[in-house]
């Protein structure tokens, strides 16, 4: 009983939200729950100074709700510099559905979890991610305007993955060129993690460049298909990070460069398009300076989808997206060199040019406000 006891006031002593290591000035954390469609959700508003704090709902099947909460919070961070270093207007935000995708999701859990962002009255506008399709954002759609990523038949842009693909084959190349001297992929022995929509469609940029493509993913269907479909090799070892290869490319889930991995990681570059790749950002993105392993900021190149959504809301076109998304590219350089010249992280590099210009639009506000 006693030891019961001491574990729940360690618990309440952690101070769930605004104690939790991911907090990070957070400005709103919003709880949903509705027992008759069984939905428990997170809405994490990190930072809305730039604009409306707009980021994609993941559903998955999490292990307790801390760990929901610690994903929402890392998640809605990243949006934040993401939007900030693309050069939109936009904050950051980020929902998670706590549940299984394939068996829990329901048209009326969606509906009612619309009705939950629709109450945010536009603060955070909503997206699809991990667990989440068009249709699902067209259901959310059915009870309010704040959702973008909605079918292109009803007037939206459709499916992002292609273009946050396009993003991170675009960042890969510019990482190439600052390693090699050269952004020719060929023969280029590139590891891909997770072959979901993105993944898929960053093997296929892979593939026409004539890079040598090995694949890995926990669902074996997908990996024939991918692997018939674009010729790549099955991974068939048990531990992927220390095989011998030049692009590490991290598509699924985040994290994977962690105290376990990055020791044995033989990649000279990494560049993929999962969220928060380092799982502690000062000391992996430190480990692999040292080890002289470029690293492309996962929140830079993996920012194709947010600016295919945010067409929805400018009303630019398809060309407009590709220039915008092409131009991850040229930041990449930009950012790589910065690292370079001033001894730090590439990601502290791209976080500091992020900031700065939340920091310059914060100012602006407050001196319009006096």
């Amino acid at each position: 009983m006693s030891q019961d006891y001491t574990t729940l006031e360690k618990i309440i002593n952690q101070d769930p939200v605004f104690g939790q290591l991911s907090f990070n000035d957070h400005e709103q954390v919003v709880f949903c729950n509705d027992k008759d469609t069984g939905l428990k959700a997170i809405i994490s508003i990190h930072n809305t100074v730039l604009g409306p704090a707009l980021g994609g709902t993941r559903m998955w099947n999490y292990d307790n709700e801390w760990s929901a909460l610690n994903d929402a919070l890392r998640l809605s961070r990243g949006m934040t510099y993401k939007s900030a270093i693309t050069g939109l207007n936009l904050g950051g935000g980020k929902a998670v559905i706590i549940g299984d995708a394939k068996t829990q999701k329901t048209p009326e859990m969606m509906r009612k979890f619309g009705e939950f962002v629709h109450s945010l009255s536009g603060k955070y506008i909503t997206a699809e991610d991990v667990g989440m399709n068009t249709e699902d954002m067209d259901l959310v759609r059915e009870v309010t305007p704040y959702v973008t990523g909605i079918s292109e038949s009803k007037g939206g842009s459709g499916n992002p993955s292609p273009i946050t693909a396009y993003g991170v084959f675009m960042g890969m190349k510019a990482a190439a060129q600052f390693k090699y001297g050269s952004d020719v992929l060929e023969d280029k022995v590139i590891y891909v993690e997770g072959v979901g929509h993105v993944g898929e469609t960053l093997v296929e940029y892979l593939t026409e460049e004539g890079a040598k493509v090995v694949i890995a993913d926990i669902n074996r269907e997908r990996l024939e298909e991918v692997s018939s479909k674009y010729r790549a090799t099955i991974y068939q070892g048990a531990d992927l990070h220390s095989e011998p290869m030049d692009i590490y490319a991290p598509c699924a889930l985040g994290a994977t460069i962690n105290d376990n991995s990055i020791n044995k990681l033989q990649a000279q570059i990494i560049a993929g398009a999962a969220n928060n790749q380092l799982a502690d950002e000062a000391k992996h993105g430190m480990l692999l300076q040292q080890r002289g392993i470029v690293y492309a900021p996962d929140f830079l190149i993996n920012a194709g989808g947010i600016i295919n959504v945010f067409a929805e809301l400018e009303g630019y076109d398809r060309s407009e997206i590709m220039r915008k998304t092409e131009n991850i590219y040229t930041t990449t350089i930009e950012i790589l060199k910065k690292a370079a010249d001033n001894g730090v992280t590439t990601h502290t590099a791209a976080l500091q040019i992020a900031q700065a210009r939340i920091d310059a639009r914060r100012a602006e506000h407050s001196s319009q406000s006096h």
